[in-house]
């Protein structure tokens, strides 16, 4: 981690030179001797990463190293906010007071001195009129030229203290950092993968169904190879599984050989040939070659193809890390169309779905259901408990304990078997408080720690900082896709790409973290590779904090007490209750985010912000605060500012001076209006404004948007824009934006047609349109005009009556998700959108008010479909072949449906249907008996949610 947050700031250092050449024209030399240091520093970093680190001397060494990069940022940033503050004139007034030098040609004598004494400059003279620019051309302010040597000779003593690292190391006798940390867990890890072959079966929980869908792939009768992929995260037990599949004397009998293949994450193919060759022959009690070791590749290669060319084979590759692997293998593994099977096992899911040439089956494997843990958790915990049943006094301690697995079996098993030993309440509760400090420093939960850290230390560097980010987050958190990218751009972890923006790039950082199984998909939208929301296990997020706070990176604060710790690069705090006192002075804080909950949450005193100078994000998402420390504005290094569900009344007058905001989001707050100031925010990028008035599901839901000032249209960076609230004049002035990828306006008037339209039009990268009347009473959202609309558009979000379907819909070939409320259409919709493309997702919500809908053909890639408050539909038809991917199914407040829609048998792909307020006799017909019941067998989940007197209720119809 170390060596990522060195290459972290290499980068910033190159950009720094690059861009600000002119600022730091006298101490260049010395930021240029820095970068160079940082690159062998980097190297040493890099190795000392993949070896385990034991002796004092050598993790003193490390910090010592991690600690002078972090000095150099340090140091960097205050000189760039030094700059600054001289070149927008923050505080020109004072300082021409106190350092005002007269030009050569003045008398510097008494006049000098008088002048010192005398001249006042108005504030709103600051940086205007002819006489501010007389003075700028004519005086001289020395503290600017004392900040540069100061600088200089800050950048000279570090640099001095890095070249004194290793000599000290030789003082001292710290040898080399050595050991075999990573080949340790790899060899660990190994060992563990391969013991699972001669695992009992009445070890096992919760596999039994898994294990005979496998075996059908294998053993079916189709002659053609088959790669057989089995994905999820370390420890969830792929390789249990598979293993139990390998040793069932079944599918022994069924192939004439068969291998088994452990994969590290660095591999010589070579020696894989080598033990494909020793473990076939011995499958099949055969003298295994002689003089492997001395044997080329293509002599290797050579052996394996003749020896497999009339064989049917399986084979299984554990662990496999990269897609290149396969590729190479398959190479000995060839297709003979003898029914031939390639069985592995990954974490990552772009190399389970990858096409391989041959027809590929996947199965992800899921946590075990509670139940099932909760007995694997008993085989190991209360093994020796009297009828080996949890005691009464320990229920509680061990279902928290349970739950803190997730349903990982390789968690469950360690921990129950570290439990087996504790025998008191007390320690019991001491392991539950503490399992952070156990998952490091006990012995018996290392291979819990081993597995996870594999895919830790698999990870780009850049990767890492946002895997630990993630931690930063409270525990069962829903980590929003958009607040999470658009935090990750405002601290630098993504990497400038020509051609691509940051916030593509960072969605495709999310992707590769959850297709790695770092993170876990929660909620999907319409562009399903994406998650909408995701989750962090909870046994990762304590190696991820654990690392954090080894490495300085973060500190998470879950309860109230003085913050004393001034060396932290960001703070994120967990608490319900009290004010939150932090130290100042904290140079070194880069981020402050605050997570409230409960009842009582935490309060913030008018001061907090008066050390964090050099702060890059601060999010107070749902803080009870009503306004912001004056000082806020001098935040000058700040890209994300996050308000949303405060109580703030407005915004700073001086708002403009945070010239490197990024992000503002005061979603919810209780701002009408963008001060005029904020014109100056040439950076911003994302602009999150107004509120939902959610009155109920079968009500309009109101979005009230924000005014904005008439110099919106100098947001030349600006990608969002919602909700900013419709007049003639703002209508007008996002003609000019065409850079706009997301906007949302409320309040839209009949009259606003062509002017919106047209400025509609001219948005050609425009990706997420919402538009919004302010009354379902008032007249007709009218967007008919728009003749050509965005080409690249994916989502539409309408509300508001429509009086006829646009006739631009279905030109529409890149949406993907579509949502029109209230729009009370007579005509049926589903013609004019069923042949879209790539349409994903339908939500209609009083959109139609026909009695029959029938989905007779299209909508090949539709996955969700919900359909509310359809006052008078009463039928609801599906064809055969039509949405024959749709995984989801709402209804709600349908009370003239008695009836699931016909051909609902159809949808065989169906996992999960959803049923509220809908009449009892729909709900009586799908229950066990009744008479639709055998259309809904395949679906996994039905719910049904129901009113009461005490509020909304749940049942499972499963």
């Amino acid at each position: 981690m170390a060596s990522a947050a060195t290459e972290f700031l290499i980068g910033k250092i190159e950009e720094v030179l690059e861009k600000e050449a002119s600022s730091i024209a006298g101490v260049r030399d010395q930021v240029d001797e820095i970068k160079q240091e940082l690159i062998s520093m980097k190297s040493f970093l890099e190795d000392a990463e993949g070896k385990k680190i034991d002796t004092e001397g050598e993790k003193e060494w490390v910090a010592s190293i991690r600690n002078s990069v972090y000095d150099v940022e340090d140091i960097i940033d205050e000189f760039m906010y030094r700059m600054h503050e001289q070149r927008n004139g923050g505080r020109l007034a004072r300082l021409l007071c106190k350092t005002i030098i007269i030009p050569k040609n003045w008398y510097r004598g008494r006049f000098a001195r008088w002048l010192r004494k005398t001249i006042h400059i108005p504030t709103r003279f600051q940086c205007r009129g002819r006489f501010v620019r007389w003075l700028r051309k004519c005086i001289q302010i020395p503290e600017y030229l004392w900040y540069r040597r100061q600088i200089a000779k800050k950048l000279q003593k570090i640099t001095k203290t890095i070249k004194e690292i290793p000599e000290r190391k030789k003082r001292y006798g710290v040898s080399r950092v050595g050991g075999t940390g990573s080949n340790d867990i790899r060899n660990r890890v190994q060992n563990q993968a391969e013991s699972s072959l001669f695992i009992t079966e009445d070890e096992l929980v919760g596999f039994e169904d898994k294990k005979k869908l496998l075996i059908g792939w294998l053993m079916n009768e189709v002659k053609h190879q088959i790669v057989v992929s089995v994905v999820g995260m370390g420890g969830s037990g792929k390789t249990t599984l598979v293993a139990k599949i390998f040793t069932d004397d079944t599918v022994k009998k069924h192939f004439e050989c068969y291998a088994w293949i452990t994969v590290s994450q660095t591999y010589v193919i070579e020696d894989l040939f080598r033990s494909l060759i020793k473990e076939f022959h011995q499958s099949r009690k055969e003298i295994v070659p002689g003089s492997l070791n001395s044997m080329s590749y293509k002599e290797l290669l050579e052996i394996l193809v003749n020896y497999l060319e009339f064989k049917r084979y399986v084979v299984v590759l554990d662990d496999v890390w990269n897609i290149q692997l396969l590729r190479e293998i398959r190479v000995s593994l060839q297709d003979r169309q003898l029914g031939s099977r390639i069985l592995l096992t990954t974490r990552n899911d772009d190399i389970a779905f990858h096409s391989y040439g041959v027809e590929s089956l996947v199965h992800r494997i899921q946590p075990l259901e509670n139940n099932d843990a909760w007995e694997l958790f008993s085989r190991k915990a209360f093994l020796t408990y009297h009828n080996k049943c949890c005691p009464t006094e320990l229920e509680t301690l061990a279902c928290e304990l349970v739950a803190k697995c997730k349903g990982l079996p390789l968690a469950i098993v360690t921990l129950g078997g570290l439990m087996s030993s504790k025998k008191s309440s007390a320690e019991w509760r001491e392991v539950r408080n503490n399992l952070n400090w156990h998952l490091t420093n006990d012995h018996f939960l290392e291979p819990v720690k081993s597995i996870l850290l594999l895919s830790y230390n698999d990870l780009p560097y850049r990767l890492k900082h946002c895997f630990l980010y993630c931690s930063l987050f409270p525990e069962d958190h829903l980590i929003g896709r958009y607040r999470l990218v658009r935090l990750w751009i405002a601290e630098g972890f993504i990497e400038h790409v020509n051609g691509v923006t940051l916030e593509d790039l960072a969605e495709r950082y999310l992707i590769e973290l959850t297709f790695r199984s770092m993170l876990q998909f929660v909620k999907k939208d319409s562009q399903s590779r994406i998650p909408e929301q995701c989750l962090m296990h909870d046994l990762m997020r304590e190696i991820a904090l654990s690392t954090s706070e080894r490495e300085k990176f973060g500190v998470v604060f879950d309860r109230r007490r003085v913050m004393e710790e001034t060396r932290v690069r960001r703070l994120a705090i967990h608490t319900t209750e009290g004010e939150i006192e932090l130290c100042t002075g904290m140079l070194q804080l880069r981020t402050f985010l605050v997570f409230p909950s409960g009842l009582c949450s935490p309060l913030l005193s008018n001061t907090w912000s008066s050390g964090f100078y050099l702060l890059r994000v601060l999010d107070l998402e749902n803080v009870p605060i009503d306004r912001l420390p004056n000082n806020l504005v001098y935040l000058f290094n700040l890209r994300y500012l996050n308000l949303r569900g405060t109580q703030i009344k407005r915004l700073p007058k001086d708002i403009g001076r945070l010239h490197n905001l990024q992000t503002l989001d005061i979603s919810d707050t209780n701002i009408k209006i963008l001060p005029s100031g904020s014109s100056e925010l040439i950076n911003l990028r994302h602009l999150y404004m107004g509120h939902f008035n959610d009155t109920g599901f079968e009500t309009f839901i109101c979005a009230s948007g924000i005014r904005a000032s008439s110099h919106i249209s100098m947001f030349k960076k600006l990608q969002d824009l919602f909700f900013v609230r419709s007049d003639k004049n703002m209508i007008r002035l996002l003609r000019k934006m065409t850079q706009l990828r997301m906007l949302g306006i409320t309040n839209v008037k009949e009259s606003d047609e062509i002017e919106l339209c047209a400025s509609i039009q001219k948005m050609k990268i425009l990706v997420w349109l919402n538009l919004s009347v302010s009354d379902s009473s008032e007249g007709f959202l009218r967007i008919d005009a728009l003749a050509s609309p965005p080409p690249y558009l994916e989502s539409l979000l309408l509300r508001g009556k429509l009086e006829s379907i646009p006739c631009w819909f279905c030109s529409l070939q890149c949406l993907t998700h579509i949502e029109l409320l209230w729009c009370r259409l007579e005509e049926d919709l589903l013609p004019h959108i069923e042949a879209l493309p790539c349409l994903e997702r339908i939500l209609l919500d009083n959109a139609y008010v026909g009695k029959e809908m029938s989905f007779s053909r299209g909508f090949a890639k539709l996955t969700n479909l919900e359909l509310f408050n359809f006052g008078v539909l009463n039928k609801v038809s599906v064809e055969k072949g039509v949405m024959p991917n749709l995984q989801y199914l709402g209804l709600r407040s349908c009370k003239k449906l008695k009836t699931l829609p016909h051909g609902l048998e159809y949808l065989t792909h169906l996992e999960k249907l959803y049923l509220e307020s809908v009449t009892r006799k729909l709900i009586e017909s799908i229950r066990e008996g009744g008479v639709d019941r055998p259309k809904v067998q395949h679906i996994r989940i039905i719910d049904h949610h129901y009113k009461t007197s005490s509020g909304l209720s749940y049942e499972s119809l499963s």
